[in-house]
């Protein structure tokens, strides 16, 4: 797989994918992953082997059914992916005071706009790539944890993927993936910062569910 389809990918933020560019075979020795098991790192490691077993059995199904590959994409999103959470910190000071009911149409407009423009991505990731991961450390303020890799190819230098994930009724949840530095969170806040001065967030969740607004393009 290209270097530009794992950073247009992850940049962002399919983070239905997010699990999906992690492999088994990582480079994790067996004790350690029993011993964090119910870690965050542990949490990414399941996630990843799960989707990419799937994504390799079901490919000719998923590239002849886009229903059933969305359906797929967005059992996987919502399983690891803290929607709501992570539309707040995209929101950022336009979200200051909004309700729950805005934020929860932003973000899961967000989230079908991801899924729609970049779900059909998956099926040229390639499942023979290693990870390795480096550390889990935690966020300040008790905000959860990262989660350090490195995205190994056959060619190429790695490329560092962070996931920041927290804990959500007792299950770790992903919040953000920074690619080589770059940040879903901070990526999206930058885009939807001038429509969200001139619009209201309901507004602007109606944008993104018409495709009137793109994520990672202009409207």
């Amino acid at each position: 797989m290209k270097r530009k389809l794992i950073t247009v990918l992850l940049r962002s933020a399919m983070l239905a994918a997010a699990p999906a560019v992690l492999v088994s075979g990582l480079l994790v020795a067996d004790a350690q992953a029993q011993a964090a098991a119910s870690s965050a790192s542990q949490v990414v490691l399941s996630s990843s082997t799960r989707v990419l077993t799937t994504l390799e059995q079901r490919r000719p199904e998923f590239k002849s059914n886009p229903d059933a590959l969305h359906q797929y994409v967005a059992s996987e999103f919502n399983t690891i992916f803290d929607r709501d959470y992570a539309a707040r910190l995209v929101l950022g000071i336009h979200g200051r005071g909004a309700s729950d009911a805005d934020v929860k149409l932003f973000a899961d407009a967000l989230a079908e706009s991801l899924m729609s423009r970049y779900g059909s991505a998956l099926l040229d990731f390639d499942t023979k790539l290693k990870v390795r991961v480096k550390s889990e450390t935690a966020l300040p303020g008790g905000r959860g944890v990262r989660v350090g890799s490195e995205l190994i190819r056959s060619t190429g230098d790695p490329v560092p993927v962070d996931y920041l994930m927290r804990q959500v009724g007792g299950q770790w949840k992903l919040f953000d993936v920074m690619v080589e530095g770059v940040s879903f969170v901070q990526t999206f806040r930058t885009q939807f910062d001038a429509p969200l001065r001139q619009k209201s967030i309901a507004q602007v969740a109606a944008d993104l569910r018409s495709g009137k607004m793109q994520v990672g393009g202009g409207q």
